[in-house]
């Protein structure tokens, strides 16, 4: 146990680093095509990452697929990203999109880094941290409720953006790419 308390502190202290790398800056939503969502869902030893692409604004879906992979990292709150981040890149593997949006926290995080960051600097393209709630520690100012989701900056992207663009995508509170792909996640077909 203080072993894994140990390099725990070490990745807390990597993602402190990594969080100054984030980039936060404007995205002109009239320039989104397409969304990109991801979830992914658990079952015993198995990990099932699903991906759903929609047209922008109107989210007409245009495709979707996922992943399965074994676990490989436990959950230990606020170290999600070490628990997702391989099934969130194996289902984005070949796909083209805009903006994504994941399925946890990005600037909204204790260490301002998130899953919705450690995706977005991999990838290289802007990511939206989207959330059911707030995690405790999460900087102030750090995201935005939205209907019922908590929108925070993943990467290559500002706060306004990400509201901008989360906002037209609200179904019953909640974006509707990320209520697909958690559907999808848990079952074979939308």
């Amino acid at each position: 146990m203080v072993e894994l308390q140990k390099k725990l502190e070490q990745v807390a202290a990597v993602q402190a680093k990594l969080a100054g790398r984030v980039v936060e800056i404007p995205v002109d939503s009239g320039s989104v095509r397409v969304v990109a969502a991801v979830d992914v869902s658990y079952r015993k030893n198995m990990a099932r990452a699903a991906l759903v692409l929609c047209t922008f604004p109107d989210c007409k879906v245009l495709g979707s697929k996922t992943a399965v992979v074994d676990v490989t990292f436990p959950y230990i709150p606020t170290y999600f990203f070490l628990r997702e981040t391989r099934p969130v890149l194996m289902v984005l593997r070949g796909e083209e999109f805009d903006v994504l949006l994941v399925e946890g926290h990005g600037r909204a995080h204790p260490r301002g880094y998130g899953l919705a960051s450690h995706i977005g600097l991999l990838i290289g393209r802007p990511t939206i941290g989207v959330a059911k709630g707030p995690l405790r520690g999460a900087p102030e100012g750090s995201f935005r409720r939205v209907g019922k989701a908590y929108v925070s900056v993943g990467h290559l992207i500002d706060l306004e953006s990400a509201v901008r663009i989360v906002e037209p995508l609200l179904e019953g509170g909640y974006p509707k790419p990320l209520r697909l792909a958690d559907r999808l996640s848990k079952r074979e077909t939308l």
